[in-house]
């Protein structure tokens, strides 16, 4: 596994591979792996992909008073933990490498940024367009591996990518979770004990909204004031959000007709986790 940090090698190596025939997948990341992303890398490989993964805070896509400074870094062990998932190249630019000059250039995907955790933090997704659409023009990968965990971005990056035409393929892998349900999050080394037990009614009340949908109840109201109730009864988590949106466009109906995802987003403390389950009706 080799590790680079200048777009010009990068180019330079994943050219020489396609001349061999490889396909390339990137598996983009801000780093501090957990099994989540080792789960996009191992889906990349079993497709039979040269995996790239970066790794790279963007700094684009933290708002005011968010927590770039504080985020989790720690290239030793993730280039551990890559090269044993199979990685075959880790990009790690430096913020000055992929931002050379003061950035007047944004990409922004409209409507689909305004919901849920866009409504909190009006900047982020279009710090992620603009931060992923740079990788696609860098990598040119055949394909691209996004958590489902993040299923808001997958949605605006499957339609940025359809919108300008980049011609490869947006992969999405299930939310991968901690045997107590908790979704896999590097931010969740932020948790102090108590709010680690707590987080798991995040799982939990996803779980039994889902039953409750599937028993027949259609009303988007009730299923989302069960989500809060349970929440606030079984934890100390400030809600930002708990929404239940259509899993094709976000669109929110009133009543559940179609394919709906359920999501939410919780903070403890000062760490802000989100959560999702895609319901088939």
């Amino acid at each position: 596994m080799e590790i680079v940090e200048r777009i010009s090698e990068l180019r330079k190596i994943v050219a020489g591979e396609k001349k061999k025939g490889a396909r390339i997948a990137l598996v983009p990341t801000m780093g501090y792996l957990h099994r989540g992303h080792l789960t996009l890398v191992k889906q990349a490989k079993q497709d039979g992909n040269y995996v790239v993964m970066s790794i790279f805070v963007n700094p684009l896509q933290f708002g005011p008073n968010e927590d770039f400074a504080r985020y989790p870094r720690d290239l030793e062990r993730d280039a551990k933990l890559a090269e044993e998932a199979g990685v075959d190249l880790i990009f790690h630019p430096s913020v000055e490498e992929m931002y050379p000059q003061q950035n007047r250039t944004t990409v922004q995907v409209s409507e689909l940024g305004d919901a849920l955790c866009g409504l909190s933090r009006p900047t982020h997704f279009r710090g992620v367009t603009t931060v992923v659409s740079k990788l696609f023009h860098i990598v040119q990968p055949d394909r691209a591996y996004f958590g489902q965990k993040d299923f808001q971005q997958y949605l605006i990056i499957r339609q940025m990518v359809r919108d300008l035409n980049f011609p490869l393929e947006v992969i999405p892998v299930p939310i991968v979770r901690e045997e107590d349900g908790l979704a896999l999050s590097s931010r969740n080394v932020f948790l102090a004990p108590e709010q680690r037990q707590e987080a798991v009614v995040l799982s939990k009340s996803l779980i039994e909204a889902e039953k409750l949908i599937k028993q027949g109840e259609r009303r988007v109201d009730r299923i989302e004031a069960y989500i809060r109730n349970k929440i606030t009864q079984e934890s100390s988590g400030e809600i930002d959000y708990v929404e239940v949106r259509s899993a094709e466009n976000l669109v929110k109906p009133e009543v559940i007709n179609e394919s709906v995802v359920i999501a939410l987003a919780v903070k403890f403390g000062t760490t802000r986790l989100i959560d999702n389950c895609i319901v088939e009706v």
